[in-house]
This record gives C-alpha cells, sequence and structure tokens, in this order.
C-alpha cells in the first residue's frame, strides 16, 4: 500500500471509485466539494445558489490532475485530512474581507488585516524582553526570578503549537481566532494586575499558549489564497509577523520608560480586544468540515509528518533557520553590553529595527516560491545565513559590518521560512493547521537548542563560541540545500 493511501486508511478519508456527484444542500443548491475530499472521477461542477459554477475548495483532490502536495502530476495520492464531505453552503463564508467570491482570493484588505492580527498577536510573547530588569526590581526578585517569565512564556507557547493550532482544522475559524484572541487579553490583563511573580508565570503561560492564533491566522490566509497567489499572501502576512515581533520590543520598552511595565501590558490588552472586535467583523466564516475527534486530529499531525518528505525536510530547514536566528538574539546583547560598545538597554533593543530588511524578505520569498523558484531561494538564504556568521565572526567590533551581519542574517532567516511554510501549505487543504503544528514544533525546538547553546557558548568561549554555532546551524543548513532540486525531483515519479 502507498504511504499516502495508509495514511488515507488511518485518517478514514472518504474516496469514490467513480464519478462524484455534487450533494446540494437544504435549499437544493450542489455544494462544492470540501477542501482534502478526494474525487476518483470526473466530478460535475457544482453550481451556486445562482447558476453560476463553483470551483471546487482549495485542497481537493481530483484523480489524474492534482496529487500529493498539491503539485501536478506528482502522482501520490493527496495527505489525508481525515473524512470530509461536502462543505455545506456558506460554511467557508463569504463575504465580509471580500474572500467567499468563487474563485477569488482575499481581498488586499483582508490580507492587510491578517498581518496586523499576525504581529498583535505574536508580539504577546515578546513585550516582556525589554522590560526584565524593570519587572525584577518590581517584585524584588534576582535576574533569575524575572528570566523564567520569558521559559513560562515559551512553555505556553510550544504547548499551544502541539494542541491549539490543531484545532483551526476542526473548529470554525473565525469564532476560534476571536475567542482565542479575548483569552489573550485577559492573560493581558493578568499579567498588568499581578501582585506576584509567580502570578505572572501562571497568566504569561496562557498568554504564550493563545498567541499561536497568530500561526492559525498564517494558515487561514493560506486556505483563502488561489494557489497562484499563496506564497506572495502567507508572505505579506508574515511581514506583519516579523514587524509584531521587532516592534514589541521597541514599543514595550519607550511606553515603559514613559509610565511602568504594567500600562505595557493594559495597553496591549486593549489592542487586542479593539482587535478582536475588527476581526469578528472582518474575518470570513471558514470551517473545513471534518469528523474527526479532537484526539484522532492530535494524533493526526504525527501521522502527517512521518508521511510527508516535503514537510519533514521543511521542518529541518525551519530548525536550523530559527537556531540561528536566536544564536544571534540571544548573545548580541551580550556583545553590545561590552565594550567596545558599552551600550545601555535601549539603544541594544533599537538594533532589533536592523531586522526590518527581513520583512521585507518575507514578502519577496513568497512571491519567488509563487514563480516556482524554491530551490533557488533555500539555497540563497542558507548562504545568507552562513555568510552571515562569517562576518559576524571576523568583524564583530566593526559596527558597519556589524549591522550588515544581523541584516543579511534576518533575510536569510525570514526568507527561508516563508519559502518553507509556502511548501508546506500546498500539502493539504484541508490539514493546514496541523501541517504548521508539525513544522512550527520542529521550527520551535530548533530555537530553543540556539537559545540554549548560544548562552552555554558565550559562557565558554566569549562571542566567538555563539559565532561558530551560529556559523554552524547555517553551514549545515547550506549544505542540504545544495541537495534541494534532487530531492524535487525524486517527488515526481518518472
Amino acid at each position: 500500500m502507498l504511504p499516502g493511501a495508509r495514511l488515507s486508511s488511518l485518517a478514514g478519508v472518504t474516496t469514490g471509485a467513480g464519478p462524484a456527484p455534487a450533494p446540494e444542500d437544504s435549499g437544493g443548491a450542489a455544494a462544492a466539494p470540501a477542501s482534502g475530499t478526494h474525487i476518483a472521477g470526473p466530478a460535475p461542477a457544482p453550481e451556486d445558489s445562482g447558476g453560476a459554477a463553483v470551483a471546487p475548495a482549495s485542497g481537493t483532490h481530483v484523480a489524474g490532475r492534482t496529487g500529493a502536495a498539491g503539485r501536478p502530476g506528482s502522482g501520490r495520492p493527496s495527505v489525508p485530512t481525515g473524512r470530509e464531505p461536502a462543505r455545506r453552503r456558506g460554511s467557508r463564508a463569504a463575504a465580509p474581507g471580500g474572500a467567499g467570491r468563487a474563485g477569488a482570493g482575499p481581498s488586499r484588505g483582508l490580507v492587510l488585516l491578517l498581518a496586523v492580527a499576525t504581529g498583535v498577536n505574536v508580539a504577546t510573547n515578546y513585550y516582556v524582553q525589554p522590560l526584565l530588569e524593570t519587572i525584577r526590581h518590581s517584585f524584588g526578585v534576582g535576574p533569575g526570578a524575572a528570566g523564567v517569565i520569558v521559559t513560562t512564556s515559551q512553555v505556553g507557547y510550544a504547548a499551544g503549537l502541539l494542541l491549539l493550532l490543531p484545532l483551526g482544522d476542526l473548529l470554525e475559524r473565525r469564532r476560534l481566532v476571536v475567542g482565542m484572541s479575548c483569552v489573550t487579553a485577559a492573560s493581558l490583563v493578568g499579567i498588568a494586575s499581578a501582585p506576584s511573580l509567580d502570578v505572572v508565570y501562571v497568566f504569561s503561560v496562557i498568554a504564550g499558549a493563545t498567541s499561536v492564533v497568530a500561526q492559525i491566522l498564517v494558515a487561514f490566509s493560506a486556505s483563502l489564497a488561489r494557489d497562484a497567489e499563496r506564497g506572495r499572501v502567507v508572505g505579506t502576512v508574515m511581514s506583519g509577523l516579523i514587524l509584531g515581533i521587532l516592534l514589541a520590543r521597541t514599543v514595550a520598552g519607550y511606553v515603559a520608560a514613559a509610565s511602568s511595565w504594567r500600562v505595557v501590558y493594559f495597553m496591549a490588552a486593549g489592542v487586542m480586544l479593539v482587535l478582536a472586535g475588527v476581526l469578528w467583523r472582518e474575518l470570513p466564516r471558514y470551517r473545513e468540515e471534518t469528523e474527526l475527534t479532537y484526539p484522532q486530529v492530535l494524533k493526526s499531525v504525527g501521522v502527517i509528518f512521518r508521511e510527508e518528505p516535503v514537510l519533514r525536510r521543511r521542518a529541518l530547514y525551519g530548525a536550523l533557520s530559527f537556531a540561528a536566528f536566536t544564536v544571534l538574539w540571544t548573545s548580541l546583547a551580550f556583545l553590545l553590553a561590552a565594550p567596545p560598545y558599552r551600550y545601555g538597554v535601549g539603544t541594544i533593543g533599537l538594533f532589533g529595527l536592523a531586522g526590518v530588511a527581513g520583512a521585507a524578505m518575507a514578502s519577496i520569498a513568497g512571491r519567488l516560491a509563487d514563480r516556482g523558484r524554491q530551490a533557488l531561494v533555500t539555497v540563497a538564504t542558507a548562504a545568507a545565513m552562513l555568510l552571515a556568521f562569517v562576518m559576524l565572526a571576523v568583524a564583530p567590533r566593526d559596527l558597519v559590518v556589524l549591522i550588515a551581519g544581523i541584516v543579511l542574517l534576518d533575510l536569510g532567516a525570514q526568507g527561508m521560512h516563508v519559502t518553507n511554510q509556502s511548501e508546506i501549505y500546498r500539502l493539504a487543504g484541508a490539514a493546514r493547521s496541523r501541517v504548521n503544528s508539525a513544522y512550527m514544533t520542529g521550527y520551535f525546538i530548533g530555537g530553543t537548542l540556539g537559545s540554549i547553546g548560544a548562552a552555554a557558548t558565550y559562557a565558554s568561549f566569549g562571542w566567538d563560541g555563539p559565532a561558530g554555532l551560529g556559523a554552524a546551524f547555517g553551514g549545515l543548513a547550506f549544505l542540504i540545500s545544495l541537495t534541494e532540486r534532487r530531492f524535487q525531483r525524486r517527488q515526481i515519479p518518472s
């Protein structure tokens, strides 16, 4: 049995042996096949209530036309996503953001909203970084106790990736996004009003877990986009995510300097609530119809990861690129605080703005992925990460070289990340949240290893330690990328 076929049997995909007539809803209008539905024979074009033909939903598998990973002519079965009856009319809903028209992708306004929402949600995990010293003095604790706030946020985020992100394939996404955003807002209020550091820990775990709504929104944008524009749309939304990470530190630092660290979190909660209201109004209703239960959805994440070589390979690229990224940003503050720089916290925070180039690269990488240049972008971005650490190792005390290295690393890491996501979102139209869960878990593991390694090597070898470690991560990604074209050719049977 082919791997994909075995996966289909495990997940309970319904397949037909012949032509599959379009089911009808209560109004008698034929409904489009559900995303991820396998149609083994020709399917008549369904019609909406106005009689116009409706294109099959993204991810629909038509035998002889689309193989696994959505690549024409691949000849492999599609990634199974569970037994998926046809979506009822209106379940993918239509309209507030201009994404409900048959065959049309999301409007520019909706893509911009998704980018902003993604950035605001991911910023939740980064407000604390420039505030640790202030929070430490507020509660009268040592640096180690204050630093645990970052750890609790990461633990919550990891739990969210594994347990909450797959819900995007099970529940109606607009309701899920808005509900999780409201929980995040409540958690931010809890942090702002916390009477003790232990309370901060608890609410940091919750806020970290629900902040994975940013990843749900990235997968949402991929589902709404047409195949020809998916890379561009995902790249634009990822630009918002990157800017959210970069600006969170700067905004938090300046607001805290003008008032207090608690005001930062009260303001963030208010922004999150306003955003939740806008998302409820503007997002289209969207649900992947499936009969899988929640435990089955969680189990299918591992099954999909095991059966999809593209996902495994892209998860490895993601882990290596995020490891290199976190090596730099974990150790950079130590370098800048020491001679010859001797910069203060505010000045060190401004170096995050050098990463704005990465936001621009996200959009470029997405467009190149749409044009079939994934292999080229993969090699180029891996080479950029390796070259960046060579520069940072050779001349770390030259400010111009230092900034150039930071910019180059951000270009490489973010370009690789967007290319990875553009590739994995081609795998399964009805399982994008689960595919993203598997990918982001690997990505997060890489970042954690990079952070731990940076701290350990800096303590033992000074700046040379993290510079060498980052070069090793970038070099390994580059060596693997040199085999990318051969790997892609192996995915297409002769």
